[in-house]
């Protein structure tokens, strides 16, 4: 069976400014393409920003003028799907005929969300998932993602899923992925503790699928002046750490995890892995016990306004 090859990026925003993290997502994802790269998995709302280390002015009970006016400039820093910035993907992605899956902060009205992107080799967007439930203060400036946004990707070479940070904490969400199909499992995050390798891990295993871990890599010296990250004002503070890792089927660090800065990950997998794998645990398969457990999953667009005529 043919190997493919592929990466995971770490990166992080230039916070607040658009532009110019567009223009080092699109460095980044030429410089895979060109050394053969055919998937390519890039952090957790690298596109947008992840405005680590900040409140945006919120107390229980109240929210500051100053809050309000990081979240305008929050939301001024998302990108619309589709918009200019998935058109230049679709270009890249079409150049070096690979997919990319992306984290993007994602604007859609008044209300933004955590997504992954995917995009084809043909220069298509092919689907979005939004995050199902974001963590703790996430939930001030995201919006939750229902089961219409799990898509599972059909490629020539596997099935291409995505879970986003803390979703990957999720056991019913990994259920409903790993009966899908998911082969590679795309985990665009910001976790940038030890521990997230062993979750990671862990979902390599219990799914027998690849685990590509696109984390962060951010610095204060990344965001604007007026940014106040509870972290500290020094420029070479750490605010995300980084951690990027690429996960066999069987538990084998095949890359990563990469530490102290920003850099590419690539690894060469063998698809042959994964019928090893399940030959004894196929979790959605001959490992379930539907007679004893059932999961329902709905996939419908949950609408807040629904209009009949």
């Amino acid at each position: 069976m043919e190997k493919l090859k592929v990466a995971v990026v770490q990166a992080g925003s230039f916070v607040f400014d658009a532009a110019r993290t567009m223009d080092k997502v699109l460095s980044f994802c030429e410089e895979a393409g060109g050394n053969g790269v055919k998937l390519v998995v890039l952090p957790e709302a690298i596109l947008g920003g992840y405005p680590k280390g900040i409140d945006f002015g919120a107390r229980v009970g109240s929210r500051s003028p100053e809050g309000r006016e990081d979240y305008r400039l929050y939301w001024e820093a998302a990108i619309d799907v589709p918009g200019p910035e998935t058109q230049r993907l679709c270009k890249v992605a079409a150049k070096y005929k690979m997919y990319i899956v992306i984290g993007a902060t994602e604007r859609s009205g008044g209300t933004l969300y955590c997504s992954a992107l995917f995009f084809g080799p043909d220069g298509v967007l092919l689907g979005t998932h939004r995050k199902l439930m974001p963590t703790a203060s996430e939930r001030l400036i995201w919006g939750f993602g229902d089961g219409s946004t799990m898509p599972a990707i059909q490629t020539d070479f596997g099935v291409l899923g995505a879970a986003i940070c803390w979703e990957n904490y999720m056991p019913l969400f990994r259920m409903a992925m790993y009966a899908k199909g998911v082969s590679l499992w795309c985990a665009p995050t910001v976790d940038e503790r030890e521990v997230w390798q062993s979750t990671v891990t862990h979902i390599a295993l219990e799914g027998r699928c690849f685990v590509l871990s696109a984390c962060q890599y951010l610095l204060r010296s990344d965001c604007p002046k007026n940014y106040a990250p509870i972290q500290g004002d020094a420029p070479d503070t750490v605010l995300i750490g980084g951690g990027s890792v690429i996960i066999s089927p069987l538990g084998q660090v095949l890359a990563g995890p990469l530490r102290g800065g920003e850099g590419i990950l690539t690894a060469d997998l063998d698809f042959g892995e994964i019928p090893r794998g399940k030959f004894d645990f196929d979790v959605a398969g001959h490992y379930a016990r539907p007679d004893v457990f059932t999961l329902t999953v709905d996939e419908r667009p949950q609408y807040p306004v629904i209009t009949k005529r």
